[in-house]
């Protein structure tokens, strides 16, 4: 072949390769060798606690597929549907080939297995428990409540609880207080333990069920772990347009 030949040739491959769909490629995914990615694929929907697995990726390094359709949260889980039709979720994981589902069953799988020794205080530290405490409080309790007020609202007045000290608010002022004597929801140091409280917080606020300016030291935490880089490049591969079709908040009289 000639090289005008072939100079069309791949012009053409360029072009056609532009108009191909592509649900995701991320820095992690590409730093790996080809194959590694499909040791671990990311079926998300955006702004959702899927997420979360693609934060930990970014600060751990690990490569992963991200499966998703951009713009379009229907499609996202329409797609879940497909290889997890009994608990359509996000996220739903492949790894190793296996089905997986829980943010937080997810995250200490992974941590166990590919953390080595990162993002979790050693075991016999003072900070492991509290650690643990906050990657299962994040859900069994904060998450929980705060949703609970927000679904009460919606179904009532659809005003925000600014009144009444809702079980949402109350876990909210748990977190702040915490955050008075230490740093980080892991104790000294940055963990998992911050990914998985990020989601909850972030949601209290952004729905009305609480308002943020009554909890200073979250609103300063929050601050701090958006500024993280693997925050942002998970931004940039998991939410990239910004939260899409997001439920309506709470008014506030």
């Amino acid at each position: 072949m000639n090289k005008f030949c072939l100079a069309a040739a791949l012009t053409l491959f360029v072009g056609a390769a532009a108009l191909a769909p592509v649900q995701a490629q991320t820095p992690a995914a590409k730093a790996g060798p080809a194959a590694a990615p499909e040791h671990l694929v990311i079926y998300h929907a955006e702004g959702r606690r899927s997420e979360r697995i693609v934060w930990l990726c970014e600060e751990l390094g690990i490569p992963y597929r991200l499966v998703y359709k951009r713009g379009d949260v229907a499609g996202s889980f329409a797609t879940i549907r497909e290889v997890n039709p009994g608990m359509a979720t996000a996220p739903t994981v492949l790894y190793d080939g296996q089905l997986l589902m829980e943010s937080g069953a997810i995250i200490q799988l992974i941590l166990d297995r590919e953390g080595r020794g990162r993002l979790v205080p050693p075991v016999k530290s003072p900070d492991y428990p509290t650690h643990l405490l906050f990657m299962h409080f994040a859900e069994g309790t904060l998450a929980a409540d705060v949703v609970a007020d927000y679904r009460v609202g919606r179904a009532t007045t659809g005003l925000a609880p600014r009144g009444a000290e809702t079980d949402g608010q109350r876990a909210m002022h748990y977190a702040d207080d915490f955050l008075a004597t230490h740093p980080w929801f892991g104790g000294s140091e940055f963990s998992a333990a911050d990914i998985m409280m990020l989601f909850p917080t972030s949601y209290a606020a952004r729905m009305n069920v609480a308002d943020i300016a009554k909890y200073p030291r979250v609103a300063a935490w929050q601050a701090k772990v958006e500024a993280r880089p693997a925050f942002k490049r998970m931004l940039a591969a998991a939410r990239p347009d910004g939260r899409v079709s997001p439920p309506p908040a709470l008014k506030v009289e």
